[in-house]
This record gives structure tokens, C-alpha cells and sequence, in this order.
């Protein structure tokens, strides 16, 4: 069976000249979707995806002539692998203290090699073409890896769970927009707050597709108080943003339901991973993982 990176051109390709070990990222998706550096790998037949993105970053590792650092988000395990990939197509998984050292400039070089932007302009590409579910896919991936380089505070960060959350509405999955909006409105909220009411606003939106009673009530009474919040603090001045907040209490009084105010959220650090309340925690590697691991002369041509 065969697979290829999507779109399939020389520009997908680091520069050979490009510092070696730079840490290369895949993600692989609840449903088994799978995305190499921001590509959604296609893969057919019964392709394992862990043997697809370890041909794919093989390909990286001959391109450069050097064997190549690679961080893998598997969501299908909720597990963090970190691998080293030889041109050969050899791999061995690795443990965290064994990874390359975190710092600015690292990620700055690796983010360079691989622009975000350009990731996001890609999910856009897919969005415009209807294919919403390649353009979460991708919106997942990258929020995620920005997420355990950066922190979930982090700008970038932020904007991909915003863009993940719109199209997660645009697919009707009015629930999981509600959750990741609702995180980016939390962040805003403690961070930055003139800027926090257009992201209430989104996850505002979302809340009010909710059917199930229960969800109505709890995200709706986080949302009133994030509403009655930035009241208190003189950011409430758009007529829109007031007839949402008038909406979020009316819906709650017709409910009749009563649900306690959510508790404040600790202030996240930069670079502590995956974070954000709503984010499934993700196991480290371990040394010798057996499906990362691969002996010299396995990798796909």
C-alpha cells in the first residue's frame, strides 16, 4: 500500500542545509488520521500509522543525509513519543531527558523549517474546499504541538484552538467548539482581557447549539460569569457582546438550573505541555517503544 504527503512537492522538504536534529512533528488523530509536519499523510488500505510517519520522517532523514529528531503525538494511545529517525531507516524511541534541549532558539529554528503559518494557511486551503474534517485534523495537530513547545498560553497556541473551535462548529460539533472556545475565552479572560470579549463571543455562539440541558447550564454558567466579569471591568461595551450576555441569562433563568460558578484556573506556564483543563494529559515516551522502533533498511521507498 502506499502513502504520500499532501500536497506532494519539493516545498514540503526541509533545506538540506537546514541545523541538524531539527525536531520534526507528527500527530496522530483519535480516528487514526495522520499528519507529518503539518501534511496529512494519505495512506491507504490498512496502513498502521506509526509505520507511515516513521517512512515519512525516514524521507526527511535522507533528504538531510542526518539522522533527524521527531516529536509524535499519538491521541489513539494519549501518549508522546520521542524518536530518533537515520537516513538507513532505522528508529529508536527515546526518553524525555534524552530528548534535545529545550530554549528559544531551538524552537525558533525549527518553527522557521516549518512556519505555523503556513500550516495555517494550509487549514484554510482545506476549509475553502469543504473538507472540514482534513482542515480539523491539521487544526488539532498544530494546536497541540504548540501547545507542548510553547504552553497553552502562548499567542500561536491560542489561535490554532480558536481556528480548531470554528471548525468544529462549521462541522456541528456544537459541543467540542463550546469546550475549545470556552478554553481560549478562560486564557483571554486571565491573561489579556481587552481582548477576551470577542472569544466569550465565539464560545457564546457555540453554547447557544447546545441541546443537552446539563452542558447548557455548567459551560453556560462559566460563560455568564466570564460575561459579568469583564462587566465589572468596563470591557463590556459592544451592543452585540451585551445582548449575548442578556442571552446567556435568560437561557440560564429559563433553565432554572442552578450550578455553581466555576473555580479560578491557575495561571499555566510556558512549556509545560498540554495544559489547558480541557486537554487530555499525554503519557511520556519510553525508551524501545516497539512501534517506533525499526531496524536498518525498513523504510518504505
Amino acid at each position: 500500500m502506499t502513502y504520500s504527503l499532501t500536497p506532494r512537492n519539493e516545498g514540503n522538504l526541509p533545506a538540506v542545509s537546514a541545523p541538524p536534529l531539527i525536531r520534526l512533528d507528527a500527530y496522530v488523530a483519535e480516528d487514526g488520521s495522520t499528519v507529518v509536519n503539518g501534511h496529512l499523510l494519505e495512506m491507504g488500505g490498512t496502513r498502521p500509522p506509526n509505520e507511515a510517519i516513521l517512512d515519512a520522517i525516514a524521507m526527511f532523514a535522507r533528504t538531510l543525509r542526518a539522522p533527524v529528531a521527531a516529536t509524535v503525538i499519538d491521541r489513539t494511545v494519549l501518549q508522546v513519543a520521542r524518536l530518533r529517525v537515520y537516513p538507513d531507516g532505522s528508529s529508536r524511541t527515546i526518553a524525555d531527558e534524552e530528548d534535545l534541549p529545550p530554549g528559544l532558539e531551538r524552537t525558533a529554528a525549527e518553527e522557521a523549517a516549518f512556519p505555523p503559518l503556513a500550516r495555517v494557511e494550509r487549514i484554510t486551503q482545506h476549509a475553502q474546499r469543504g473538507e472540514l474534517h482534513a482542515a480539523s485534523v491539521l487544526a488539532s495537530a498544530l494546536r497541540e504541538h504548540l501547545t507542548l513547545r510553547r504552553g497553552a498560553e502562548d499567542e500561536l497556541a491560542l489561535e490554532a484552538r480558536a481556528i480548531e473551535a470554528y471548525l468544529a462548529y462549521l462541522r456541528g460539533d456544537y459541543m467540542l467548539s463550546t469546550v475549545l472556545a470556552l478554553t481560549v475565552a478562560r486564557i483571554r479572560c486571565r491573561t489579556d482581557l481587552s481582548r477576551a470579549a470577542p472569544e466569550v463571543a465565539r464560545a457564546t455562539a457555540a453554547w447557544q447549539r447546545l441541546l443537552d440541558e446539563g452542558q447548557v447550564a455548567t459551560r453556560g454558567q462559566e460563560l455568564l460569569h466570564m460575561w459579568e466579569h469583564l462587566s465589572a471591568e468596563g470591557y463590556l461595551r459592544e451592543p452585540a457582546h451585551q445582548a449575548m450576555a442578556q442571552a446567556v441569562r435568560t437561557r440560564l433563568a429559563r433553565g432554572d438550573r442552578s450550578v455553581p460558578a466555576p473555580a479560578a484556573v491557575p495561571a499555566l506556564t510556558v512549556g509545560e505541555g498540554p495544559a489547558a483543563p480541557e486537554d487530555e494529559p499525554l503519557r511520556p515516551t519510553r525508551r524501545g517503544l516497539r512501534r517506533f522502533t525499526r531496524r536498518p533498511g525498513r523504510s518504505a521507498e
